[in-house]
C-alpha cells in the first residue's frame, strides 16, 4: 500500500468543523459550568481555575494540530490579542510553537514545479526540508549551473485560497465561545491582523523589502559587529517561492555563542541593539518579528587579535512601514523616556495613540511608570539602577530581570479604567523592543547603551531641525 503524503488539512468541512467542534465545547462548558460571566468579568479566580485553562488549552490544541493558517492566526492572536482576549487563552496561544513537522516532498514537489516552469530544471533541490514554520517550509537547492548552494522558501499549497476562510472562521468559534465580545475596536483589530497575515504570505513584498533592507545594512559600519542579508536570487522568485543565499551560522542560544568572552557577547548585543535605532531612527521601517531564529550569528574564527562577528538577518515578511507622524511620536517617546520627562511622555502616548486626548495626571503618570521601567537600560549611566550593574558600572541586562519588571507594571496599565488599546503598530514595536532586550539578556551581556541611543536621537533631532526625516 502507497504511504499516502502527509498534508495541511485543507478547507471545507473537516476543517472548520474541528475548530467549530473546539469551539462549542470550549463554549458550551463554560455556559453550563456558570464559569462565562464570571471570565468576561476577568475575575481573577477564575481566570487561574484549572477548569479555564483546561478550556482554553483544549480550544488551542486543536489550533495546532490543523497547522499551517491556523498555528499563525493564534500566534498573532496571543501577539496583538491581550486587550481583547480572556488571560487564559492568550497564555494558552502563546504556547502555539511556530515550528512544525514540515510537508512530505511529494506535497511540496508540485508547487515547486507549477511555480517555477522551465527554472526547476536549473536547480537541484534536496528533498528534505531545512526547516519548517508554520506557513511555508525552507529547502535548500543547488544551482546547476553554477554549483551555488541556496535557500527556497515554499508557501504551503493552497494557503492563499483558505487564508481568509481560515481567519473568520477562528473569530466566529472565539465568538461563539463568548471570548471575544464585538465592537468598534474589535473590528479594528481583527482587520489589523487580517492585513498583516496577508503580508507575511506576500512573496513579491518580501523580495523587495530583503533587496531594501541589504541595501540599507550595507551602509552600516558599527566597527565590532557587521550585518549580513541574504542576497536574493529573483530568477527563481515567484508568488510562492522566495529564492536566497544560502547562509550558514548559529542561534544565539549556541554553545560555542554562550561560550564566548564577554567581550565578543557584548559587542554582538550591542550590535542588535545598535540595529533597531537604525531600523527606528535612520530607515524608518523595523522587522517587527523578533524570534530568534530570524537571526544567524557568523563568528570570526580567523584567529585575529580582534574578530570581527557578523549579525545575519533572515525573514522580512513582518516588516512595519512606519507613517512620519507615528515615527515622530515614537522617538519622542523614547528620547522623553531617557530624560524621564513625563509630560513629553505623555503627548508622545497619545500621539500613539495609547492614552485618550483627554487623559488625566493620573492615567499619563501610570502609562509613563510603564514607559520608564521598559526603557531603564537605555538611561545615562548615572541614573541606571546600582542594583544591576557591575563592578565596573555596566548593565548587567540579564541579571536585572528587566521584562519581567516591566511586564508587571504593563499589566497595572492594562487594567487601568483609563486604559486604551494601543494600535498594531505600537503592539508590534513593543514586541520588536522586549524581543532585543530578551536577545541581549540571553547573551548576558553587559554593557551601558545611552551613549549609543543620544547619538541616534541627536542625528534625528539635527535632521529634523534642516526638515529631512
Amino acid at each position: 500500500m502507497t504511504k499516502k503524503p502527509r498534508s495541511l488539512k485543507r478547507r471545507g468541512i473537516p476543517r472548520s468543523l474541528s475548530v467549530s467542534l473546539a469551539g462549542i465545547r470550549a463554549g458550551g462548558a463554560l455556559a453550563v459550568d456558570g464559569a462565562m460571566q464570571k471570565l468576561l468579568r476577568r475575575d481573577s479566580d477564575t481566570e487561574d481555575s484549572e477548569f479555564a485553562r483546561r478550556e482554553a488549552r483544549r480550544f488551542v490544541d486543536e489550533l495546532g494540530k490543523l497547522k499551517g493558517t491556523y498555528v499563525k492566526i493564534g500566534q498573532m492572536m496571543a501577539l496583538f490579542g491581550e486587550h481583547f482576549l480572556p488571560p487564559v487563552l492568550a497564555e494558552a496561544m502563546h504556547n502555539l510553537g511556530d515550528q512544525t513537522e514540515p510537508l512530505d516532498w511529494e506535497a511540496i514537489e508540485p508547487v515547486l514545479r507549477t511555480s517555477l516552469g522551465g527554472r526547476y530544471a536549473e536547480l537541484d533541490i534536496e528533498p528534505v526540508a531545512l526547516a519548517a514554520a508554520s506557513l511555508a517550509q525552507v529547502h535548500v537547492a543547488t544551482v546547476r549551473a553554477t554549483g551555488e548552494r541556496i535557500c527556497l522558501k515554499v508557501q504551503y499549497p493552497g494557503l492563499a485560497d483558505v487564508i481568509d476562510s481560515d481567519f473568520d472562521t477562528v473569530v466566529r468559534m472565539l465568538m461563539l465561545a463568548r471570548w471575544l465580545q464585538a465592537g468598534r475596536d474589535l473590528d479594528d483589530w481583527l482587520e489589523s491582523m487580517r492585513t498583516h497575515l496577508h503580508n507575511e504570505i506576500d512573496y513579491r513584498r518580501e523580495a523587495d523589502l530583503t533587496l531594501r533592507m541589504g541595501e540599507l545594512v550595507a551602509g552600516v559600519d558599527v566597527g565590532d559587529v557587521s550585518y549580513a542579508v541574504p542576497r536574493l536570487h529573483e530568477h527563481f522568485c515567484t508568488d510562492v517561492v522566495l529564492a536566497l543565499e544560502f547562509m550558514e551560522g548559529l542561534s544565539v542560544t549556541a554553545a560555542p555563542v554562550t561560550a564566548l568572552p564577554l567581550e565578543r557577547r557584548n559587542a554582538l548585543a550591542a550590535g542588535m541593539l545598535e540595529l533597531f535605532f537604525y531600523e527606528l531612527y535612520d530607515w524608518g521601517c523595523l522587522q517587527t518579528d523578533p524570534n530568534f531564529g530570524n537571526y544567524l550569528l557568523r563568528l570570526d574564527d580567523g584567529g585575529a587579535e580582534h574578530p570581527r562577528d557578523s549579525l545575519v538577518l533572515l525573514d522580512f515578511g513582518s516588516i512595519l512601514d512606519c507613517s512620519d507622524e507615528f515615527l515622530y511620536h515614537l522617538r519622542n517617546t523614547i528620547d522623553a523616556g531617557l530624560r524621564q520627562d513625563v509630560a513629553l511622555l505623555g503627548d508622545s502616548l497619545i500621539g500613539l495613540g495609547c492614552l485618550p486626548g483627554d487623559a488625566t495626571e493620573e492615567a499619563r503618570q501610570l502609562f509613563a511608570d510603564f514607559c520608564l521601567h521598559l526603557l531603564e537600560p537605555l538611561r545615562p549611566d548615572a541614573q541606571l539602577p546600582r542594583e544591576y550593574l557591575n563592578e565596573e558600572g555596566q548593565y548587567r541586562w540579564a541579571d536585572s530581570r528587566l521584562m519581567h519588571r516591566a511586564g508587571k507594571a504593563a499589566a497595572r496599565s492594562a487594567t487601568s479604567r483609563h486604559f486604551t488599546t494601543p494600535s498594531r503598530e505600537f503592539a508590534l514595536i513593543a514586541r520588536k523592543l522586549t524581543g532585543v532586550f530578551t536577545f541581549i539578556a540571553v547573551l548576558e551581556a553587559e554593557f551601558n547603551a545611552y551613549e549609543m541611543v543620544a547619538a541616534h536621537i541627536a542625528r534625528w533631532r539635527e535632521r529634523d531641525a534642516l526638515g529631512k526625516k
